[in-house]
């Protein structure tokens, strides 16, 4: 275990880490409502789709075929091609199409270009919260390790002592700063591929041409989730992992740009 120095920069450094990402999805949406004049609706719209295709729905398919004991779960489990493949794709099918269904049902009074970015933003805001969980139970971990020290941590952590929670307390005694700088750029990036993919599936509901743009959307979404799902597996080391991440987020946010400047805006900044 750490020392209590390394321990108190840890939860400096998971402090931190915690308020720039709960900041992150605030800031972005308070700039782009003073910039351009969107309607705040479509944030929490996309937060609620986020929520039940990813959370509930995807994570139900989960619960099926990996976290239960049953010959599709040990067959995907056994190989990382299909562990990877089958990752990628649910992520993909799940919430591009959830962003689909969303932004045609629910998103009807707010067509704007403008208001799709803000439905982005809510999509890859809530994930960040999500992640803020992790991180938070991290901090909770490393602040009862300063002051408490390893043994009696772990006895109120895990009181039967059957569980095997060295790792996450290793973890969180040694999470740094570049740990903290890795998880805040990744979440940056992957809110900016949220709000990129967001415009593909409105150019293509919007042009008429979702059969098109809703299966791009889905196969560009699993391509960004590849390497995720590798590193998950051990496969790929984390710079590797956000460095195909970055690669990806420019990619799409090249492409979406040039959407976005074919949609139209709404009523309320034409």
């Amino acid at each position: 275990m750490q020392n209590v120095p390394n321990i108190f920069q840890s939860v400096i450094v998971l402090a931190i880490t915690s308020l720039l990402l709960l900041a992150l999805p605030v800031i972005a949406a308070l700039v782009w409502r003073r910039r351009a004049k969107p309607s705040f609706v479509p944030l929490f719209l996309g937060a609620a789709g986020f929520l039940l295709f990813a959370r509930v729905l995807e994570l139900g398919v989960h619960m099926v075929c990996i976290v239960m004991d049953n010959p599709v779960s040990r067959t995907i489990l056994s190989s990382t091609p299909l562990y990877v493949l089958y990752g990628a794709s649910m992520a993909g099918i799940f919430e591009e199409c959830g962003r689909y269904v969303f932004l045609r049902f629910t998103m009807k009074k707010h067509r704007g270009r403008e208001d799709y970015v803000m439905y982005g933003i809510g999509h890859g805001g809530i994930e960040v919260f999500v992640i803020l969980m992790g991180i938070l139970s991290y901090l909770v971990t490393a602040v009862l390790l300063m002051f408490q020290g390893p043994e009696a941590t772990g006895k109120m952590l895990d009181p039967t002592g059957t569980g095997n929670i060295g790792p996450a307390l290793e973890a969180a005694a040694s999470f740094g700063p570049m740990m903290g700088l890795l998880n805040i750029v990744e979440r940056v990036l992957v809110m900016s591929a949220h709000i990129s993919l967001t415009l593909v599936v409105a150019y293509g509901l919007d042009t008429g041409k979702s059969r098109l743009y809703l299966p791009l959307a889905i196969l560009a979404h699993a391509l960004v989730d590849v390497f995720a799902a590798l590193y998950q597996r051990g496969a790929v080391s984390m710079l590797l992992c956000e460095g195909w991440v970055l690669l990806w987020a420019v990619l799409l946010a090249v492409w979406a740009v040039r959407l976005y400047k074919k949609l139209n805006t709404s009523p309320a900044n034409s």
